[in-house]
């Protein structure tokens, strides 16, 4: 008897377990759920939702913005501390990322745990693999076109007659000292962040992910150290040489002739041509505001930026009369940081775009320049050519010194 039980029982068991999974689905096509396009997923992003960011298409997300629970039944997730109600797990993370929860709070971590999702990354992703990559790529290729171009036009800037033979002293050793400081690391910057922005696009197709990554390592290290020496040298060049790049009344000569280019004649100049003033300014202006987005990202918690900047900006009414309305001023470390990255690269590819000119001029455009910098000495005959006041100035200083003082000795 029992055994005849135990038996009945156990073919039971076994038909319940074989036709479980085919019950199942019977029993979900009998529950009601409206389709909407996430559906599959249950409202999660699919693969090809992804795969449409990525290449820069907006994606609809209504349908998972909508699917936040029931109201009626959960009208505020934060106030649930049982059951959730009408509402689930994903409800609630699909609520927090939308910004449909604004009870929700986080009592320990600080700022940073505030942000539990952050929807901004995919905008800056979207601008920096696109606009970013492309016009700042096409800005320094133009660049360099323009000035190849302006080459086989002009040709390169000559010494008129010929060197003399006798030198003067353009800039002493702390001088040369402070700029090719400025220089090299600049020019280390500007590598190590192109390699950056374009090394999943220009190197990990040819030498591999690894290798790009590798790079990248390395280029982090090199561009987050090489900096302060950017940044110190960029304030004993503004010390050095601010009183020689105040504008003057002989600025406007030089601008008449644009240098020398218009007409025969070179402008007279003092220690630096207008030209060079404009350098001047614009590596003191773009260096200080790539340097503090620089510091901005390097400490994003202690030195948060454009929160208070589009604050700022709001105040003026500039961001209403163009049309773009009030900027945000509630940002998360996480926005702040991408801002700061954004203008970080832009203004960075201005100066290059401007330092690309700097080279040029100073190496293949004008004879006798790189001298200034290379051994401090240049031809009394550069000199007279472009910055005659300056020349007299020094002869003046010369003459006037006592025996045995210190002038440069004619070569």
């Amino acid at each position: 008897m029992i055994r005849t039980i135990l038996a009945r029982l156990m073919v039971a068991l076994v038909v319940s377990v074989t036709m479980l999974p085919l019950a199942l689905p019977l029993a979900a096509q009998e529950v009601d759920r409206p389709e909407t396009e996430g559906s599959p997923t249950g409202g999660a992003p699919t693969l090809e939702d992804i795969l449409a960011r990525q290449r820069g298409e907006t994606v609809d997300d209504s349908d998972r913005r909508a699917n936040i629970g029931d109201p009626d039944s959960a009208a505020s997730i934060a106030d649930q501390l049982g059951t959730l109600g009408g509402a689930s797990d994903p409800d609630l993370w699909r609520s927090i990322r939308f910004n449909e929860e604004p009870n929700m709070s986080v009592s320990a971590g600080g700022d940073v745990a505030k942000v539990l999702v952050q929807d901004g990354g995919m905008a800056w992703y979207n601008f920096r693999a696109g606009p970013l990559r492309e016009y700042g790529g096409w800005l320094l290729i133009g660049t360099i076109a323009v000035l190849a171009l302006f080459f086989l036009i002009r040709g390169r800037i000559r010494i008129d007659g010929g060197k003399s033979g006798r030198t003067v002293t353009r800039f002493q050793f702390i001088e040369r000292m402070a700029h090719w400081t400025l220089a090299g690391s600049f020019i280390l910057l500007g590598l190590t962040g192109l390699l950056t922005l374009f090394g999943r696009v220009a190197i990990a197709p040819y030498l591999g992910l690894d290798a790009n990554a590798w790079l990248l390592h390395i280029s982090k290290l090199i561009h987050n150290n090489v900096s302060w020496a950017f940044m110190v040298s960029l304030v004993v060049v503004f010390v050095m040489w601010v009183a020689h790049n105040i504008p003057n009344k002989t600025d406007l000569v030089w601008i008449k002739q644009a240098g020398g280019i218009i007409g025969k004649n070179h402008p007279p100049a003092k220690k630096f041509n207008f030209g060079q003033k404009i350098i001047f300014w614009s590596v003191i202006v773009l260096g200080v505001s790539v340097s503090v987005s620089g510091l901005s990202l390097l400490f994003p918690f202690e030195l948060p930026l454009f929160a208070k900047t589009f604050g700022i900006l709001n105040d003026t009414g500039l961001p209403q009369w163009a049309g773009y309305g009030p900027l945000p001023t509630a940002l998360a470390p996480q926005e702040e940081m991408q801002f700061a990255q954004l203008w970080h690269a832009i203004v960075a590819f201005v100066m290059m775009a401007i330092i690309l000119a700097h080279i040029y001029i100073g190496t293949v455009g004008m004879e006798g320049a790189f001298d200034a910098m290379g051994s401090g000495e240049v031809d009394e005959e550069w000199a007279h050519q472009h910055h005659a006041i300056w020349l007299e100035e020094v002869k003046e200083s010369e003459a006037s010194a006592p025996k045995g003082g210190t002038t440069t000795p004619a070569e």
